[in-house]
C-alpha cells in the first residue's frame, strides 16, 4: 500500500503530520497538538488530505513504479 505524509515544519523541526495511514493529524509540540486537534474536528480538512492520496501519490506511484521496473 501507499503511505501519504504531510509534514509541517518550523525552524527545521516537525510540528505536526498528517498520516494517510492514521488518517489524522499528529502534533508534536503544544502548537502542534493544538493544530492537529483543530485541524481532526475538520471533516473538509482531513477529506482533502486523503484525496491527495488517491489524486496525486496513487497514479504517479504508478508512473514511477514503471519506471523502476523498466531499469531494472
Amino acid at each position: 500500500g501507499i503511505e501519504y505524509i504531510d509534514s509541517y515544519f518550523f525552524n527545521k523541526a516537525e510540528y505536526v503530520r498528517f498520516n494517510s495511514t492514521v488518517g489524522r493529524y499528529v502534533g508534536y509540540t503544544e502548537h502542534g497538538l493544538k493544530n492537529a486537534e483543530a485541524w481532526n474536528s475538520d471533516a473538509g480538512i482531513l477529506g482533502q488530505e486523503q484525496a491527495q492520496l488517491e489524486s496525486y501519490c496513487k497514479p504517479n506511484a504508478d508512473i514511477d513504479y514503471s519506471a523502476i521496473l523498466d531499469k531494472t
